[in-house]
């Protein structure tokens, strides 16, 4: 796939990204925006109701479209966000918007000379892990970083650390999946 934002990114959050970032930037409300996003994102993380109204795939846009417009204006959310949100369900890509949204973070960090860290643990981070991590990552030459934590359970310790196109997996689930394949190819 061919990139098309100067960031390195492509595919369908890119060029969504690409398009709210140009619109925002041209009517002089960016930071507005990406605060505003972050918010939408945390919303959607914290509340089940509606990661269930998103996630459904039997969600019928034409009622989805004026319930999610009212909330949000509701919030006090921007026109341009309440405006990103209907294209989204207008193009049938509501499952696709908490994607959306954190590929527009990445793409804002990106911009600003960000690095954005993809960080996956078996368990929350501690506020001390976290600036270990990011000191690692400075001393490793990435300079700013950006962490975007997920937890997985399955993962059983360590973690995934993505950044860009690079996995650094140190997963104890990995670890004993490499252990597994080697013992087998012993047998």
């Amino acid at each position: 796939m061919v990139e098309i934002t100067g960031t390195g990114e492509t595919g369908l959050s890119a060029r969504y990204s690409a398009a709210l970032y140009a619109l925002a930037f041209e009517q002089n409300i960016l930071s507005e925006v990406v605060d505003q996003m972050a918010t939408l994102g945390r919303l959607i993380g914290e509340s089940d109701d509606l990661r269930r109204l998103i996630g459904n795939p039997l969600t019928d846009a034409a009622k989805a479209a004026p319930a999610l417009a009212n909330a949000l204006a509701a919030q006090g959310f921007l026109p341009v966000i309440r405006n990103f949100v209907n294209v989204v369900i207008a193009n049938r890509r509501l499952a696709d918007l908490p994607r959306l949204i954190a590929g527009f973070g990445a793409y804002v960090a990106t911009k600003r000379g960000e690095i954005v860290a993809d960080v996956t643990s078996a368990h929350e981070l501690s506020d001390i892990q976290r600036n270990q991590l990011r000191a690692r990552l400075t001393e490793a030459g990435f300079g700013s970083v950006t962490l975007v934590e997920h937890t997985d359970a399955s993962l059983l310790g360590g973690l995934m650390l993505k950044i860009g196109a690079k996995l650094y997996d140190t997963s104890l689930k990995s670890r004993l999946y490499r252990l597994n394949y080697s013992l087998k190819g012993a047998a």
